[in-house]
C-alpha cells in the first residue's frame, strides 16, 4: 500500500469471522462500510447549541434542517468557550448549555473539541478587578473547572489563542495581555498548557494562532523547549482578502511540520462574494451592512476549498481541518458559509460532501475463506461490518492486528 493514494490514511488487517458461537463464518460475503473517518473533517457547530438547548415552545425546524445537514458531512465540531461569554459573570459560567450540546453531538458521534480555555480577545471584564497573581489563579482555575468537568466529552482543546500578538494587542485593555506582558509568551503558554495537563492527562492539547510567520513557529520552538506538552499545531486560515494558494500553502505546511507534531487547520475560511480589501490589517475591521455573494464567487469558494481539501488530506501530519463558518452570515456576516443563510446547500457543500461522504470511503465486500478469515483494507476509522440480518462495529487503526470479529 506504500505506493497507493492516501496510503498514510489506510490500513489493511485481517480479522477471522465468527458467529456468536463461535463458529468461523466460512465463504461468507461481509460488508464493509466506513461510517465514521480517523481524520477529523470539521466545522463550527455553534448551531448546536440552540438545538440542544431548546426554549420551551419553540419551533426547531430551521435549526434542526441546518444542523442535519452539518451532520451529513462532518464528524468534527468546535465549541465556544470564550471566557468573557462562557462567564460574564463571575461564578455563573454557562456549563449546562454547553455541556448539553457536546452531549448532544457526541451522541451522533462527533468529536467535539473547545475553544479557546485562554485569549485576550472576549476576555471576562471582571478578571480586569485582579491583580496580576490573582489572574493567573483564577485563568488556571476555569481551565481546571472546564477541562476536568468536560473529560470524556469534550478531550480536545484549544489551550490559548493567538500568543504572538498577545503581548504587544492594543484594541482595548484586558487582564490576559497584561499577564503575558509579565510572564512573557513562553510563560503565559506553559502556565495554561500545564493546567490543561493536570486536569486531563490524555486531552489533545492545541496551541493555535492566525498568524503563520516564522515568528510563531519560534513560539513553537520556545515553549517545546521549555517543556510545554503541545499535543498538536493549530493553524489558522481565515481567507477573507483572497486564497492563500496552492505555494502558501504548502510553504506554511513545511514551516510547521519541521516540528513533527499533528497539525490541525483549525479556522479556514473562504468567501463566495467580495473580498476585504488588502490594505486592511484586521479583519475585524472590516464593517459592511451587507456581505452578499455572488454565483461566481460560490464556484471559486468551492474549487478552492477543494484544492486546500485535497492538498492537507494528502499531508501525513495533518490530521483535522476545520470550516468556520457552516452558514453565512456569521463572522463579520460574510458569506463564509457552505450553505446560505436559509440553509440551501451552495456548491462547496455538494462539494465537500461528495469528497468526505463519497471518493474518501470505503464500502466494499469482504468474502472469507475456509476458516472464516477475510481482509479489511480501507480508509481508516470506524466500520459497521454487516452479514445477512447481524452487524458489528469495528475500528480500522494503523495499530490494528490480525483480531476476531463476532457477527
Amino acid at each position: 500500500m506504500a505506493n497507493e493514494k492516501y496510503a498514510h490514511r489506510k490500513s489493511e488487517v485481517r480479522i477471522r469471522f465468527t458467529d456468536r458461537e463461535g463458529k468461523p463464518l466460512t465463504n461468507t460475503d461481509i460488508q464493509a462500510k466506513l461510517t465514521d473517518h480517523e481524520f477529523l473533517f470539521g466545522c463550527g457547530a455553534f448551531d448546536f447549541i440552540g438545538r440542544a438547548n431548546p426554549a420551551p415552545g419553540s419551533d426547531l425546524s430551521f435549526v434542526t434542517d441546518r444542523t442535519d445537514k452539518w451532520l451529513q458531512v462532518y464528524n468534527y465540531g468546535t465549541l465556544p468557550f470564550y471566557l468573557g461569554s462562557f462567564e460574564p459573570v463571575e461564578g455563573k459560567p454557562d456549563t449546562e448549555k454547553l455541556m448539553n450540546t457536546a452531549k448532544f453531538l457526541r451522541e451522533r458521534n462527533v468529536t467535539v473539541k473547545g475553544h479557546p480555555l485562554c485569549w485576550h480577545t472576549v476576555c471576562a471584564d471582571w478578571l480586569m478587578e485582579y491583580d496580576n497573581r490573582t489572574v493567573l489563579e483564577k485563568l488556571r482555575g476555569r481551565i481546571h473547572r472546564e477541562v476536568e468537568g468536560f473529560k470524556g466529552i469534550v478531550d480536545i482543546w484549544d489551550v490559548i489563542n493567538e500568543v504572538v500578538i498577545m503581548p504587544v494587542f492594543d484594541k482595548y485593555d484586558n487582564a490576559v495581555t497584561r499577564l503575558c506582558n509579565e510572564l512573557g509568551r513562553v510563560g503565559i503558554v506553559k502556565e495554561m498548557f500545564a493546567a490543561a495537563k493536570e486536569s486531563n492527562p490524555d486531552a489533545l492539547l492545541l496551541i493555535n494562532d492566525f498568524n503563520t510567520s516564522e515568528h510563531y513557529a519560534e513560539l513553537i520552538s520556545d515553549c517545546l523547549d521549555a517543556g510545554v506538552p503541545i499535543g498538536a499545531i493549530g493553524i489558522q486560515s481565515h481567507q477573507h482578502q483572497g486564497y492563500w494558494g496552492k505555494e502558501k500553502l504548502l510553504e506554511v505546511l513545511e514551516r510547521f511540520e519541521r516540528f513533527g507534531l499533528p497539525i490541525h487547520f483549525t479556522e479556514n475560511t473562504l468567501v463566495s462574494g467580495d473580498l476585504i480589501p488588502p490594505e486592511i490589517e484586521d479583519l475585524n475591521d472590516w464593517q459592511v451592512s451587507e456581505w452578499p455573494g455572488t454565483p461566481e464567487g460560490e464556484e471559486r469558494q468551492a474549487r478552492e476549498t477543494e484544492e486546500i481539501y485535497r492538498i492537507l488530506f494528502d499531508h501525513p501530519l495533518v490530521k483535522a481541518v476545520t470550516g468556520w463558518d457552516f452558514a453565512d452570515g456569521a463572522w463579520l456576516g460574510a458569506p463564509s458559509g457552505v450553505v446560505h443563510k436559509d440553509n440551501t446547500e451552495k456548491p462547496v457543500y455538494r462539494m465537500l460532501k461528495d469528497l468526505i461522504r463519497k471518493e474518501w470511503t470505503t464500502d466494499v465486500t469482504i468474502h472469507t475463506d475456509e476458516e472464516g478469515f477475510g481482509v479489511l483494507k480501507g480508509f481508516r476509522g470506524r466500520y459497521r461490518l454487516s452479514a445477512k440480518d447481524r452487524s458489528a462495529e469495528y475500528i480500522l487503526s494503523e495499530e490494528n492486528k490480525e483480531q476476531p470479529v463476532i457477527l
